[in-house]
């Protein structure tokens, strides 16, 4: 069993910055690709940002890239989402998951078999 507690979220006016933190329990088991995903009230889950844990790469949608930057302090088991210059449109509950290693589907939430209770984010204009 895999256990993910989320925390760093808050409230930020618009170009803010938070960091989000993903605690991983010491089983990594079936966390070869780790996600971070966001719903915002009547949208549906998206995934946003991810981490190859094996070679230690990021990946990113477009509509972050160059504003969130994934990074994972191993000593602490932990996984961060540095998020930059925010945007009202960020504001959402943010969870972050981990699964077994299936590529093709890294932005699909229903493969991922472990979720953190999410941390709230909001951005105000």
């Amino acid at each position: 069993q895999v256990h993910l507690v989320e925390s760093g979220g808050g409230s930020v006016q618009a170009g803010g910055s938070l960091r989000l933190s993903c605690a991983i329990s010491k089983n990594t088991t079936g966390t070869d690709i780790m996600g971070w995903f966001r719903q915002a009230p009547e949208k549906e889950r998206e995934g946003v940002a991810g981490f190859y844990t094996g070679n230690k790469t990021p990946f990113y949608v477009d509509s972050v890239k160059g504003r969130f930057t994934i990074s994972q302090d191993t000593v602490q088991n932990t996984l961060y989402l540095q998020m930059n210059n925010l945007n009202p449109p960020d504001t959402a509950m943010y969870y972050c998951a981990a699964q077994g290693g299936d590529r093709s589907a890294r932005y699909e939430s229903e493969k991922y078999g472990y979720w953190g209770q999410g941390t709230q984010v909001t951005v105000s204009s």
